[in-house]
């Protein structure tokens, strides 16, 4: 029968009341949003300033504080579209095979002679030994350091091609090593790219591959794509290499395996540094902002176990000796080695504000980019046009709800009132339920919504239609609106059903604005079928025991 039992009852007010609370913090946006930018950012740094502990005093922390993020189309932003340099990769490959292939030769030394890199191109590894006639024992070893390719398609082929002619023995990697690099090198990007603008408290970019080589970043709320650029755009490239000289000269001929670079701090002067590094960025496991013993900004940083041993070994080994910090091709630091630094600890300091060591720590605690990148597109997204947008949404789902709302009523009376009531009720909880996912919410998916406002009447309406025949054919009020509901229950389950199919194509096989769209839709198809039929059946139970009407126009 009609009767709704109280468990049932209770439960739906409880989701309706739930509801309301989770989508309340986007009444409150901007208190909302700086709470959580000022807990996000005491969490990362270990420490907590005064503006933020006033930003996060502004809104309790015992309420939700989910908010529906806002899309690029509706906040501004800036967008780039990246190309990566992935032939870097080769060369860097190809310097780290190096040592181990010079020690395995050497190893081998009475029977290949003397080893000697010759200079080549950069994706080429030249070798040269002194018993030509013992080439092959020389490729044998080379090949023994190559590896099976890790990918779909290059299974079964080894990493590296090696050839040879005369003395000279070139490396090269194999041309299914170069498409699984490649393959790498941009998921790498990607992921890099994500923690870096997640690190600075960005919300829902989008970071995704295009084509072969490049990359589209687009990020929601911050100021320009210059600024954008500023934060991903450098390779961030941290490496200790041992100083091999110091001088005035930018010219001066380094010498094989060496590079010349300049001082950042020390303003004319040059560093000639080994080019195959110590220890890299990639074996840091944390970077932290904080303050050298003159109370100047810096940037404490702690290498993993491997990381430590070897920086441990070479400092053990090279006491009195200089060393260099490189961040960027650049000398930030050149100390004296005074004591074995095995611990894994260090810092780095120099002419930096906050702000740089803020900075250079998220660089760093992100990791290196594997390559460098070149900016094709870049364009910028003033917050007016987000307004703008935000506002004419605004304005379509007011109209469009008011529009709803004077038609189911003009038609059912009161019962068009509780399915008013259920729509509203129904947008709540889209708004929720995308509060509590961290969804985004672009110009497409406010169309979603309002067409989401559409298909919650329309199951209020079959029911309401069901009930009329009902009462024509001379049921009684209550067998009338209970045969009503039930008799309609199959209609919308398929409309939905059907609707939902469709969006889940759209969400898989769109992107952008089309997945946008999707997430709205389907969140607001399962909960219009909610509002329709368990919220305003229990409104009308609660009306007909109140009332007990003997009789109904509808």
């Amino acid at each position: 029968m009609l009767q709704i039992p109280l468990w049932k009852r209770i439960l739906i007010l409880a989701i309706v009341v739930v509801g309301l609370i989770y989508a309340m913090p986007n009444l409150f946006y901007a208190r909302v949003e700086a709470h959580n930018d000022a807990v996000a950012a005491a969490k990362r740094d270990g420490f907590e300033t005064p503006e933020q502990a006033a930003a996060r005093a502004r809104w309790p922390q015992w309420l939700p504080g989910g908010l529906v993020n806002l899309g690029l189309d509706l906040r501004g932003g800036a967008h780039l579209l990246g190309e990566v340099h992935t032939a870097e990769v080769y060369k860097s490959r190809l310097n780290s095979l190096w040592p181990d292939l010079r020690d395995a030769l050497a190893a081998q030394r009475d029977v290949v002679g003397a080893v000697r890199r010759v200079a080549g191109p950069d994706d080429v590894l030249r070798v040269e030994i002194g018993n030509p006639d013992q080439m092959a024992k020389a490729v044998e070893i080379a090949r023994s350091l190559a590896a099976p390719v890790v990918s779909l398609t290059g299974a079964g082929s080894s990493s590296l091609d090696i050839t040879a002619a005369g003395n000279t023995m070139t490396v090269r990697l194999s041309d299914a090593e170069k498409a699984a690099t490649d393959d790498r090198t941009i998921q790498q990007t990607l992921e890099i790219v994500r923690r870096r603008v997640d690190e600075v408290g960005t919300r829902e970019p989008t970071i995704q591959r295009q084509g072969k080589d490049r990359v589209l970043i687009e990020v929601p709320g911050i100021g320009s794509a210059e600024d954008l650029k500023k934060l991903i755009g450098t390779t961030a490239k941290l490496t200790f290499n041992a100083v091999v000289g110091r001088g005035t000269d930018p010219n001066v001929a380094p010498g094989l395996g060496n590079v010349v670079v300049p001082s950042l701090d020390e303003k004319g002067v040059y560093y000639t540094i080994a080019e195959v590094p110590v220890v890299t960025g990639e074996e840091l496991t944390d970077a932290r902002p904080s303050f050298d013993q003159n109370g100047q900004p810096a940037v404490e940083f702690r290498f993993n176990p491997q990381g430590a041993r070897r920086f441990g070994a070479y400092t053990a080994a090279n006491i009195g000796q200089p060393f260099a910090i490189v961040l960027d091709n650049q000398v930030i630091s050149a100390p004296n080695i005074r004591d074995a630094i095995t611990t894994g600890n260090g810092q780095i300091s120099g002419a930096m504000t906050v702000d740089e060591s803020n900075r250079l720590a998220v660089l760093l605690r992100a990791g290196a980019l594997p390559a460098g990148m070149t900016f094709l597109e870049e364009r910028t997204i003033g917050p007016e046009l987000g307004q703008d947008s935000i506002d004419a949404g605004k304005i379509a789902g007011i109209v469009g709800t008011g529009l709803v709302v004077a038609y189911i009523v003009a038609s059912y009376g009161l019962f068009g009132v509780f399915a008013s009531i259920a729509v509203i009720v129904n947008v709540i909880l889209i708004l929720a339920v995308m509060s509590m996912m961290g969804a985004t919410l672009t110009l497409p998916g406010i169309a979603g919504i309002v067409l989401t406002v559409g298909t919650a009447v329309d199951a209020n309406v079959i029911i309401y239609e069901r009930i009329r025949e009902e009462l024509r054919a001379g049921r009684r009020i209550v067998q009338a609106i209970d045969n009503g509901f039930n008799e309609a229950m199959s209609a919308i389950i398929d409309a939905n059903v059907t609707t939902f199919i469709a969006a889940l194509v759209m969400f898989f096989l769109g992107s952008g604005p089309v997945k946008g769209f999707a997430v709205t839709l389907t969140i607001g198809l399962v909960t219009s079928v909610f509002t329709a039929i368990y919220l305003t059946r229990l409104m009308i139970v609660i009306w007909l025991d109140w009332r007990k009407p003997r009789t109904l126009e509808l």
